[in-house]
């Protein structure tokens, strides 16, 4: 015979925490309001700061689609981590791969297995564009090929998602752009750090005025490990390869982009000297208001992928300082130690590769603006280059956007 269960009754001195409500998280917590919009079926938000109009026209065909259909040019630095995204984002159906060194593929394919696509030579690429099953094209290939690429997409009537640059020069990305209007398309320059979730907490402080008027905005971009002479002989040089990214990420923090500029580069290490390139790099931009950004670069950082952003006014300091692949330190008698914060770009910026594609396809289907403007993308290659005349002159250089247009 069971014994009945006596259960204590006992008094509390506070209500049941069932009766507050449900928790929210932190707002610094994305991973979390993420995960509540998978749930939830919630609309995605898309990048900060995306004020362009959303081309509806031209995407009505694509606006619908739950599965957005890709092609990958290029299976290199960062199209293999385009690849791992595009491979796991439930949105896409990566239809081809387009890369010239079978080698390449066939590691890939090692890894993917029957997941991975068919590849196909970029010389061939035409029964790509025609495919009607490729709605966009993503653009991971060497500079000096994003131009015939970029082109041939936009008249094959595709969207188009580009690592920077647009171009080798700043005629190139405008004649792209140029196209991409007239066919009632887009393309989306790939600035992936907006979509970092650190950086872009920075910027709504900024936005906010959390610490006032800005009085300096400096970024620290020390490269890890040192790119290959290989990459760096088609990489477009220091400022327009490595520079633009700060740039850019200056500019879209302020909401503004700078009056003048000074450069001033030199190099270290002897191979890359024999290019007529740079491994060290600092650059002053000022901007209307007396907001005065600095840029601290350099190519070869023994100690890991050092990536620092500091916004400072009169209402305090901002910053997003370097991450650490696991939050573990060690204390002793002697001292207090870590491991070393991320070793590369991969690595560091991970969070914002995947947070990007999503972005991406959050304006293919219809959902936001194209979050990073042809005029945004151009004037970072004009600042560049500015950057460029600078050194040469060994004076500040003064910008007129307009006249450029």
């Amino acid at each position: 015979m069971e014994r009945a269960v006596e259960v204590e009754h006992r008094s509390f001195s506070r209500p049941s925490p069932y009766l507050d409500g449900a928790r929210t998280q932190h707002e610094s917590d994305f991973k979390y309001a993420r995960y509540q919009n998978l749930i939830n079926g919630s609309v995605p938000t898309g990048a900060a700061g995306a004020t362009d109009s959303v081309k509806v026209e031209r995407r009505t065909k694509i606006v619908d689609k739950k599965t957005i259909g890709i092609a990958l040019y290029g299976l290199g630095r960062a199209g293999v981590i385009h690849l791992g995204n595009l491979m796991i984002n439930p949105r896409v159906s990566l239809v081809y791969t387009l890369e010239s060194d079978q080698a390449r593929y066939d590691a890939m394919k090692e890894r993917w297995g029957d997941r991975m696509p068919p590849n196909v030579l970029p010389a061939d690429s035409g029964a790509v564009l025609a495919d009607p099953r490729v709605d966009a094209v993503m653009v991971a290939t060497p500079t000096h090929t994003h131009f015939d690429i970029i082109q041939q997409a936009l008249l094959a009537e595709k969207l188009v998602f580009s690592e920077k640059p647009i171009g080798e020069n700043e005629q190139q990305a405008r004649l792209c752009y140029q196209l991409a209007e007239q066919r009632g398309l887009s393309v989306f320059c790939a600035f992936n750090r907006r979509f970092d979730p650190a950086l872009q907490t920075v910027r709504s402080g900024v936005r906010r005025g959390d610490v006032g008027v800005v009085h300096t905005i400096k970024t620290v971009a020390r490269d890890s490990p040192l790119p290959s002479i290989d990459f760096l002989r088609q990489s477009g040089g220091i400022f327009h390869d490595c520079a633009v990214h700060d740039i850019d990420l200056i500019c879209w923090i302020l909401g503004q982009f700078p009056l003048r500029v000074l450069a001033s580069a030199s190099a270290h290490v002897p191979e890359i000297a024999a290019l007529g390139d740079h491994d060290t790099a600092a650059i002053v931009m000022e901007f209307e208001g007396g907001t005065i950004g600095s840029i601290d670069l350099s190519r070869n950082a023994v100690y890991g992928y050092d990536q620092r952003t500091e916004v400072f006014g009169p209402g305090g300091l901002l910053t997003a300082g370097n991450e650490r692949p696991v939050n573990v330190h060690h204390l002793t008698p002697g001292g207090e130690t870590a491991v070393p914060f991320y070793f590369s770009f991969p690595s560091r910026y991970s969070e914002s590769y995947a947070n990007e594609l999503d972005s991406f396809l959050d304006y293919v289907q219809g959902k936001i603006p194209l979050p990073i403007r042809p005029e945004d993308s151009l004037r970072v290659s004009q600042i560049a280059s500015a950057c460029e005349e600078s050194l040469r002159t060994r004076a500040f250089v003064e910008l007129d956007y307009e006249s450029a247009q």
